[in-house]
């Protein structure tokens, strides 16, 4: 089986994260991942950016961490693939599928409110997960949950409670929604119980990734700090 990362953040771009690019990739290469998601905080979220630049700059300082990961990845032999983390108030989505060029071209989608964004970008070809749905936290007014504007939820977030979790298991199952894992990793090697989605075969690309999921071709899977890997 194949083991991916799919939602994890990057210093300077996070500014909550607290290890590189280059670290990131190094300790997923040498745990056997085949390959990681960077998923940093969007543009509406934790990102550590003037928001006074204008649009593009913004965007592509947000890819700047990404890029760096890709080189990274290509010169070690690990894919390097990826992603966002959009955010509403504390309740975020993770988004796979578009590329930079993509968000680049779509000046319009800042401010959109998430009802009409989130279906927005699945209808461009996007996936979209619900992360952490049940988080709490002192910043979190309350929890919102958009059941038909993502294809899935992450049942299983690493930094998450097993209650936060357990609800939303029990919400992915009630809803008929695709049940998904990740990491939710800042600190690289800072975080030895891991979370993530396996496959039978390597993921070629993004578009893959989005293709494999959506076919129920992708298991969510914890990562034990043995090394040990489980079904979730």
């Amino acid at each position: 089986m194949y083991l991916y990362e799919t939602h994890l953040h990057t210093a300077p771009v996070s500014r909550c994260a607290r290890a590189t690019p280059e670290e990131t990739v190094r300790y997923y290469k040498e745990i056997g991942y085949a390959g990681i998601f960077v998923t940093n905080h969007f543009i509406d979220g934790n990102i550590d950016v003037d928001r006074s630049l204008p649009y593009e700059e913004r965007i592509r300082f947000y890819f700047s961490d990404y890029e760096k990961a890709l080189a990274v990845g290509q010169a070690l032999g690990i894919s390097v693939f990826c992603g966002v983390e959009m955010t509403y108030g504390g309740t975020d989505f993770l988004v796979y599928g578009l590329d930079r060029e993509w968000y680049l071209a779509h000046p319009e989608i800042e401010g959109m409110p998430k009802s009409k964004l989130l279906p927005m970008l699945i209808d461009e070809g996007a996936l979209v997960i619900h992360a952490h749905p049940f988080r709490e936290a002192s910043y979190i007014d309350h929890i919102r949950l958009y059941p038909r504007c993502v294809h899935g939820v992450e049942r299983f977030n690493a930094c998450r409670s097993e209650f936060e979790n357990r609800l939303a298991g029990q919400y992915a199952e009630n809803y008929g929604l695709i049940p998904f894992a990740g990491s939710d990793n800042h600190a690289a090697s800072g975080l030895t119980t891991l979370g993530g989605m396996r496959t039978e075969k390597p993921i070629a690309d993004e578009a893959d990734f989005v293709r494999t999921v959506l076919a129920g071709g992708a298991e969510p899977f914890k990562r034990l700090p043995d090394g040990t890997v489980i079904a979730v």
